[in-house]
């Protein structure tokens, strides 16, 4: 057996602040790594097309960040529990090293692929959690149970210190991504032949493995786009996140999303970021921003620990009265809502954002989350399917909250929140210039009746946009009437 370790990226698609691999770099300096094309994932029916686009440009830039470093990113196509130990057994590894994950497959996937190493003897590093900044069984409540209310959860969280960023690159002043001189050791050209019986492939493209995204890539791929990313955030509108970050017209947020899923840049770096930010603050009001920002990804985190701790999310409901909830579940309705065509314009609007850059903004993912469930009566999982299918920054834990948070079905104090469509536009769109970007039928509508919805039948038969398919105000009746029934039957029951 060699001094050979393989580094398994699957969510931490990066060299920099990489906490499994700077522990592999300090076991030996011939650390190659390997990441597996699954197809239990690939195949799947809610895979968007641009999230493996995305995707594939990360591993590409990864590929090139190996080389720079004097090894190699392996590429495996197939089962993971059983492409990686064949792979390591094959190179003669001791060791194949990882970041753990808190979705319900992944525990599931590399508690197999443990025992398969165990079976010839090779090292695994413990459980790893690069992607947190606390481990989700750390954040406990007084009587050591999970949270489940965010706020408690936030006050205890943000009280603990939180991890620097790692050093990658073994003896290394910094880190310098650029830097040619190569700090790892490969594999050698007679090893890589072996790899490549064992079943390495070359990278494939979007278009190979059929989810070629056709349309335009809102979010550059790869580590050093990512870091790029964060630094424009933090000197344009960090200091005004908490003002802007509800404005869908306005580039107000930090669209960090996909590469924190993907892992492209670390959450220790981004942290790292907002205690910079906050250092240099000059006023309460830019504190207060920053400190709002870092609640967004202390909500981003309370997630992924709720998918931890409570892994039947995943499938459905977390409160009692959503879990048999009678929902029209209208498929005309549903098929109006995907293509944006609901007659609701902020609702529209949202929808066909997403459909065409596979990315939305946050405000309107709430605000249609809230819609097809509270208005249109359609089950969450529908919605939250449509999401995955969809989304650029698709990612089971911060997704399946959002919506289990806009539909009241999951970890929330308040079961009864209903957003009114005008009402919600006359707040965030109040000059209506989101909905026209994207909705261009309407932009020559005045913009008083845009925003609160009063488009006449005959203005909008004009312009050729629909009517409104569902009377919000009856449904909000609806709505209530039937969650006061389910309630009721649990106690009568």
């Amino acid at each position: 057996m060699s001094d050979l370790i393989l580094f398994w990226h699957r969510r931490d698609l990066r060299i920099s602040d990489n906490t499994g691999l700077a522990a592999a770099r300090q076991k030996s300096p011939k650390v190659v790594g390997v990441f597996c094309l699954d197809p239990n994932i690939l195949e799947r029916d809610d895979v968007a097309t641009v999230r493996v686009t995305y995707m594939i440009g990360c591993l590409r830039s990864l590929q090139e960040r190996y080389a720079q470093m004097g090894s190699q990113l392996l590429i495996v196509h197939g089962e993971p529990t059983q492409a990686i130990p064949k792979l390591a057994v094959a190179l003669g590894a001791k060791a194949v090293f990882w970041n753990w994950d808190v979705e319900p497959y992944s525990q599931e996937r590399d508690r197999i692929t443990i025992d398969g190493l165990k079976e010839n003897g090779i090292e695994f590093l413990e459980k790893n959690w690069d992607q947190l900044l606390h481990p989700p069984d750390s954040i406990r409540t007084g009587s050591n149970q999970p949270y489940t209310v965010y706020t408690p959860f936030w006050k205890n969280w943000i009280s603990k210190p939180k991890s620097s960023p790692v050093e990658t690159r073994h003896g290394a002043s910094k880190q310098n991504l650029g830097d040619s001189e190569h700090d790892l050791t490969g594999l050698t050209e007679a090893e890589q032949e072996i790899a490549k019986q064992a079943g390495a492939i070359k990278l494939p493209t979007a278009k190979d493995l059929g989810k070629q995204w056709d349309g335009e890539l809102i979010i550059e791929p790869g580590e050093a786009a990512a870091q790029e990313r964060l630094e424009e955030f933090c000197t344009r509108a960090i200091e005004e996140y908490k003002e802007q970050r509800n404005f869908p017209a306005i580039d107000g947020t930090s669209r960090l999303s996909a590469a924190l899923k993907f892992g492209v840049i670390s959450i220790r770096t981004v942290w790292q970021a907002t205690l910079d930010a906050l250092k240099n603050s000059r006023s309460e009001e830019t504190e207060t921003s920053i400190r709002a920002w870092q609640q967004e990804l202390a909500w981003r985190e309370f997630y992924q620990h709720a998918m931890y701790n409570f892994p039947e999310l995943a499938d459905g409901a977390f409160r009692q009265p959503f879990k048999n909830f009678p929902y029209d579940n209208n498929e005309e309705y549903l098929l109006a809502w995907c293509e944006g065509r609901t007659g609701y314009p902020i609702v529209d609007a949202a929808m066909r954002q997403m459909n065409e850059l596979g990315w939305m903004h946050n405000r309107c993912r709430m605000i249609v989350a809230n819609f097809l469930t509270k208005d249109l009566l359609i089950d969450p999982r529908q919605g939250e399917k449509y999401f995955m299918h969809r989304l650029i920054d698709g990612d089971l834990s911060a997704n399946n909250g959002g919506w289990q948070w806009s539909a009241s079905s999951g970890m929330d104090p308040k079961p009864i929140r209903i957003f009114n469509p005008a009402s919600q536009t006359q707040k965030f769109d109040a000059e209506g210039e989101y909905i026209r970007k994207w909705v261009p039928e309407l932009r020559s509508i005045d913009t008083e009746y845009l925003v609160t919805g009063k488009i006449t039948p005959i203005e909008r038969r004009a312009v050729g946009y629909p009517d409104p398919i569902v009377d919000h105000n009856k449904q909000q009746r609806l709505f209530k009437e039937r969650y006061q029934r389910q309630k009721e039957g649990m106690v009568s029951g």
